[in-house]
Formats: structure tokens, C-alpha cells, sequence
């Protein structure tokens, strides 16, 4: 059985964000990058199945050099080898073109993407995939079970939970579920030290037309300063939380 997981190179929720070129594109100075929490999820359940029914892991990603060290990290939690798409990943389109490539020539089984990545909240990779391969998509996926080519998945929808049941090959958009937070997987030095060794492919991309542009990023409005009533002075609370606040 071989796996692939996709692995987006996000920036640490604790990172200050700012803009640039007239905010409309993200400054990467001083930010520190990680694997996307929804796709490290997916990492563990594949290194999981790997030690429990022998699959092979391969993580995947879009994006230049300074996406390799995520990639290492990969490697240090258990998968097996790399691929790094060299090129800048513009858009949800181009991403799962890419990666459509990278899965047609490898010939995965199963494709685990978490079902968003941290930055941009689109939600739309995995499901574009599943549409230029026409393979199975399972989104919001919380535990998978493969027995040879038959599959039985559960994932959440609104108001419970749904079983399917539906075979080789899949993709999964991923989440918390698939493991839990305590079972994820921190590098020890022996992972470390093994995935220097490891097979890290650098392909070029496919073309593909970018269908989307960021035309300018805002931060969230920044939190107006707290008035303080006096205890006694309830018609000015009322006042301001009618009038100037809108709440009654």
C-alpha cells in the first residue's frame, strides 16, 4: 500500500503577521514555519498504517527551498521519502495540479491532505484533486480503515457522524480525529539524524493556469479601548450599549 500525504508549509499560529508591496503579499521575515496541523494529523495515521500493515509513506508539497526543512521534519516523524513540486503555489488550483501530477506518477493508493491548511482556510485542495484524478474524495475525514482495497471511513458532518464504505484509491481531506492531539509524533534524534539520509525529489511543475490572485490582505480591525461606567451609572451603560455599541 502506498501513501502519499500532502504537506502544506504554514506559518506558526505564534508569528507575528505582516504585508508587503502595499499589502498584497505576506511578509515572511521573522516567521517561523510548520506542517500544517491538519496534514500532521494525516502524517501520524499514515506512519500509523505503515507500521501496523507495512505501507509506504511519501510526503509531498508545492513551493521552493525554504519549504525543505518542513519536509525534513516529515521525514524525522516516519515517512519514507519526499517530493518538493519547485514552484511557488499561487493558488488552490495550481496546487492540485501539481500534485494530481505528482499522484498520477506514483501510483498512491491513498492521499491524505488535510481538509484546510492554517493560512488561507481554502478548503479546496483535496476536493479539486479528487476531481481532475476521479478518485473516491472523503472530506472532514476523523478514521479510516483499509482492509486490501476496501475502505470503511468515518467523517464528521453536521449533527453527528457518517460511515462510508468504498475502495482503493482514495483521497481524504483530514482532521483531529484521524489521531488524537497526544498521539502526534515529535522527532527524536534518531529520526533526525535517519531523514538527513533520506530521498528528497525536486520535480518541476506542470502547467497549469492560476485562476486566483491576492489583491490585498487587511488585518482585523484592532480592539477599541474599554470605557468603564460607574456601578450607579446605568442609563449612560444603557445609552452606550443601545447607541454605540448595538447590542440592545
Amino acid at each position: 500500500m502506498k501513501i502519499l500525504v500532502c504537506i502544506s508549509h504554514v506559518p506558526d499560529t505564534t508569528s507575528k503577521i505582516n504585508f508587503t508591496s502595499d499589502n498584497s503579499q505576506f511578509d515572511t521575515n521573522g516567521v517561523q514555519f510548520v506542517i500544517n496541523p491538519n496534514d500532521e494529523y494525516g502524517l501520524t495515521r499514515a506512519v500509523w498504517f505503515q507500521e501496523q500493515q507495512g505501507a509506504t509513506v511519501t510526503v509531498a508539497n508545492v513551493g521552493g527551498p525554504e519549504t525543505e526543512p518542513t519536509l525534513r521534519k516529515a521525514l524525522a516523524i516516519g515517512a519514507n521519502d519526499a517530493v518538493r513540486v519547485n514552484a511557488n503555489p499561487t493558488d488552490s488550483f495550481f496546487v492540485a495540479k501539481q500534485l494530481a501530477e505528482v499522484i498520477k506518477n506514483g501510483a498512491y493508493d491513498i492521499i491524505i491532505a488535510g481538509k484546510e491548511s492554517l493560512d488561507y482556510n481554502g478548503g479546496m485542495v483535496p476536493g479539486m484533486i479528487s476531481g481532475i484524478l476521479g478518485y473516491n474524495f472523503l472530506n472532514s475525514c476523523t478514521n479510516i480503515i483499509v482492509d486490501g482495497a476496501n475502505v470503511k471511513a468515518i467523517r464528521e458532518i453536521d449533527g453527528g457522524r457518517e460511515t462510508v464504505s468504498t475502495t482503493l484509491p482514495i483521497i481524504i481531506g483530514g482532521q483531529k480525529g484521524l489521531v488524537e492531539e497526544k498521539d502526534l509524533r515529535i522527532p527524536n534524534m534518531r529520526g533526525i539524524m535517519t531523514a538527513r539520509s533520506k530521498t528528497l525529489t525536486v520535480v518541476e511543475p506542470v502547467n497549469a493556469v492560476i485562476k486566483t490572485k491576492a489583491v490585498k490582505f487587511e488585518k482585523p480591525a484592532p480592539k477599541s479601548a474599554v470605557k468603564l461606567i460607574a456601578s450607579d451609572n446605568l442609563d449612560e451603560l444603557i445609552n452606550l450599549l443601545h447607541n454605540e455599541a448595538k447590542v440592545i
